[in-house]
């Protein structure tokens, strides 16, 4: 049976010494937020996650979903008495809006109970975490009459939230989307089309679900021009503002999944629902992307959740499986044979996804903070750079961190050699449920183009030059620490790799875009790998001041860690540097009928 440990003192670490959240107390939710409540908050969450959701998880993936003829879905069991606690501890009012019933607490703290709850239990996780979403996107972009209507409810975790774009024929491609929304006298429209991997779209943890659909208004422009937003609730409400009569959206059925097998994902059929229009006509998109930037931040931390319980159990298993002797000699005569933590490519193995865990933490955080900053900020100028910044970020974060994170629960189930491939030991479900990470919320690949397509050449390439000067910046200025010495020259390297890169991208991105497609996804990891290089200084320099006071173990293994990661994984930006200097010519060259 697999176990989960909350990262608590490492999150700690991060905020506290690291990036010295004190530094944000000028922005409101912060200025509430002092020590002992982030202490307190933080205990809290780990207990949730550790003895309600995480012994939840297992339940889930082997019990799945079930639907019923009525097209009325069942969890697993205990999901329901764990939403009631997560949402009777305030976990999913914690950022909200307080003028609807929120906390107004920092972003930054959703996002670290989001990495919490998504190890402990990803399919659960994912009921909040889109509800969530929900209402950021209603809060932004609603009239005060639905905000009024809906928000309350939301943010109390009495009704939860779903968003609907995917249909059979249309992924990616929303300009090809058939959902038809027809106006109505009364000033709402009817809804019609079939939408399909809809997350949470049916469940029976709350008494209503809110809808927000994606559908073309009779008579709108063709393509993505034309696509507008609506709330279609489960349940239309009543003249008390509470669930009446059954609206005309039903689950048709449940789909057949590789994991994430305790969340409901659906296939949901509008047959004239009655739907209220969000924001202005034909601006659906701007509305939704709210909602879907919040959800690829989520499906990136998930990446990092799915890594960081998949690398405790290893490194668990490690220690204790008992097979061969340590190359050196033995460690342990008076038994059979050694623990297979003694072998070199085990270790190399866990320092692998450790260093990953913990650089990407950082990076989670900080653009958290990032996020915070961009809602809450006090000035123009800092608010729009750090919404710049995330900007570039969001699909560096996304891709970035779900790729790895796939691939570290894989080399984590390697570990176990066959017991690995065995489901109870339930490292099988953490590869699973990372799979999807790299898919919803918009492919990687698409991430991928999206960066060097629309997000690097953005305001002439303002927030990739801040993010490079941010970097260079921070190695000029601890240049001169002895200490330092190990982690800034390879960063510099590595820096100066993405420098290259980003301007062959200019130079043969233009003139054939095949170019920067096909170099795309090596670009992202590059900036991804940079990206947690520097984090890995930021951490490295902190662990360095605060070993000056004594010895500390914890800053000692910091250290260790961050030097294997500059050692023996940031290195491969030379490598996607050269795969992208390749260019698209041998990738384009083969006719298709050659596949």
């Amino acid at each position: 049976m697999p176990s989960y440990k909350a990262p608590v003192e490492d999150i700690a670490f991060l905020l506290n010494d690291v990036f010295r959240i004190e530094r944000y107390s000028n922005l409101p939710g912060f200025s509430d937020l002092s020590a002992e409540m982030l202490d307190a908050i933080l205990g809290e969450a780990a207990k949730l996650c550790e003895e309600q959701l995480a012994p939840l998880n297992r339940v889930g993936d082997q019990q799945g979903c079930t639907r019923h003829a009525d097209g009325s879905v069942t969890t697993p069991k205990g999901f329901k008495e764990a939403f009631r606690a997560y949402v009777d501890g305030g976990w999913l009012s914690l950022p909200a809006n307080p003028e609807y019933g929120g906390q107004g607490l920092p972003y930054t703290l959703a996002a670290i109970v989001n990495e919490l709850s998504s190890a402990a239990n990803m399919s659960f996780s994912m009921y909040p975490g889109l509800t969530a979403g929900a209402i950021a996107a209603i809060d932004v972009h609603a009239s005060p009459e639905l905000k009024a209507a809906y928000l309350p409810k939301m943010i109390a975790g009495t009704w939860t939230g779903t968003m609907n774009l995917t249909e059979p024929h249309c992924g990616t491609d929303l300009g090809l989307m058939r959902a038809k929304a027809v106006p109505q006298a009364d000033g709402s429209y009817r809804i019609s089309g079939t939408k399909i991997f809809i997350s949470a779209g049916e469940q029976d943890l709350t008494e209503n679900i809110i809808h927000l659909v994606l559908a073309r208004i009779e008579g709108a422009p063709a393509g993505v021009k034309g696509i507008s937003l609506f709330i279609v609730p489960k349940f239309l409400l009543d003249k008390d503002g509470n669930p009446g009569a059954r609206n005309g959206v039903v689950c048709g059925s449940l789909e057949h999944k590789m994991g994430i097998h305790g969340n409901a994902t659906c296939v949901m059929n509008y047959d004239g629902a009655t739907g209220y229009l969000i924001g202005e006509a034909n601006k659906g998109l701007n509305a939704m992307f709210v909602m879907m930037n919040e959800a690829r931040l989520g499906v990136a931390i998930q990446g990092l959740a799915q890594s960081e319980v998949a690398y405790q159990n290893a490194a668990a298993y490690a220690k204790d499986r008992i097979q061969g002797r340590a190359l050196t000699g033995a460690k342990q005569p008076d038994k059979a044979a050694d623990p297979i933590i003694v072998h070199p490519d085990v270790r190399r193995t866990l320092l692998t996804i450790r260093a990953f865990n913990e650089g990407a933490r950082a990076f989670m955080l900080w653009s958290a903070l990032k996020s915070d900053v961009a809602h809450r900020g006090g000035d123009d100028k800092t608010r729009v750079e750090a919404d710049e910044m995330l900007g570039l970020l969001t699909p560096v974060l996304k891709a970035f961190l779900t790729d790895r994170g796939f691939d570290n629960c894989v080399m984590a189930q390697q570990m176990f050699g066959g017991h690995g491939y065995i489901e109870e030991w339930g490292m099988s479900q953490f590869v699973r449920d990372a799979r999807i990470a790299m898919i919803y919320e918009g492919a990687n690949g698409i991430q991928a183009l999206d960066l060097v397509g629309r997000k690097l050449p953005r305001n002439g390439g303002k927030a990739l030059m801040t993010f490079m000067g941010e970097v260079g910046g921070f190695i000029q200025e601890n240049s001169n620490d002895p200490a330092m010495k190990p982690y800034l020259a390879p960063l510099q390297t590595s820096l100066g790799h993405l420098q290259a890169a980003s301007m062959w991208l200019m130079q043969n991105g233009m003139a054939n875009p095949d170019n920067a497609g096909a170099a795309s996804v090596d670009y992202l990891h590059l900036f991804g790998l940079v990206a947690l290089g520097y984090m890995w200084a930021l951490q490295a320099r902190t662990a360095n001041d605060k070993l000056k006071d004594g010895e500390n173990a914890a800053m000692t293994a910091k250290l260790t860690v961050g030097r294997f990661y500059m050692e023996r994984v940031l290195p491969e930006t030379a490598a996607r540097l050269s795969f992208l200097q390749a260019g698209a010519g041998t990738v384009m060259s083969l006719p298709a009928e050659a596949f």
